[in-house]
């Protein structure tokens, strides 16, 4: 996992409640046996040097068996700051249950919903698992999420972009996800959109603003290519005091 510079992205957004509300977004760390103890220990230190208020990981945190790479959670454990958290496909295959049990300081929102204060403010946060779970027995409630989005100020946080019209449906403010990891390895960038809808980075549809991000780790291969790995904080800008 080769730490990249932080990058902060302006997010325009629908509703006022969400002004300069800032999300430090993560995506598919895939940490594996490879993972090198000091490596999550500047992760998890560049995390506690930043400014934000609330810090959100897309899936795919795990690329091994939780029993393998105990120390490296325990020390991601140690981010001081309210971390949210979904199941990625990875997760599911390595041991979900077993990653819930080792991030005891993050809150897991697989088919969840919370209220978050912001400014004296509430904004609805609702996960899903991953697609993949239905070939592991996890049911996806969806509907009880998407009624749920209809609530506003509302962001929605799943795996897999693929996802999106849940939140446009819902008219939700944001939704953020990850898994393409931006193609990873150029040219298949152009494999990776024939069965996801986006690749990487911001986009805009009716109310609703995605950000699809290219995570930190690789799978397959340790290598990128015209595909670099992100830390991203999301600064979101009401449209109406823009």
């Amino acid at each position: 996992m080769t730490l990249p510079k932080t990058q902060t992205i302006e997010v325009f957004v629908e509703n006022k409640k969400l002004h300069n509300l800032k999300i430090l977004h993560l995506s598919d760390l895939h940490i594996t046996k490879k993972s090198t103890i000091t490596g999550v220990k500047e992760l998890v230190d560049i995390c506690n040097n930043l400014q934000f208020d609330l810090l959100v990981i897309t899936g795919d945190i795990i690329d091994t068996k939780v029993k393998n790479i105990k120390e490296q959670l325990q020390i991601l454990n140690t981010i001081k700051a309210q971390v949210f958290y979904i199941s990625g496909n990875h997760d599911l295959v390595y041991g979900l249950e077993d990653l819930k049990k080792e991030l005891t300081n993050f809150t897991f929102m697989d088919n969840k919903c919370k209220e978050i204060i912001y400014k004296n403010e509430i904004i609805y946060l609702a996960g899903l698992p991953d697609r993949f779970s239905k070939f592991f027995g996890i049911k996806r409630d969806e509907k009880i999420i998407k009624d749920y989005l209809k609530n506003e100020p509302s962001i929605f946080i799943s795996h897999q972009p693929k996802d999106y019209k849940i939140a446009t449906k819902s008219s939700s403010c944001l939704f953020l996800c990850g898994h393409t990891h931006g193609g990873q390895i150029f040219p298949f960038h152009y494999l990776v959109r024939l069965v996801q809808p986006f690749l990487a980075g911001l986009i805009y549809k009716e109310k609703t603003a995605i950000y699809v991000n290219r995570g930190l780790g690789t799978w397959g291969v340790d290598f990128r290519y015209k595909a670099p790995s992100e830390i991203t904080i999301l600064k979101l800008i009401a449209k109406s005091v823009k």
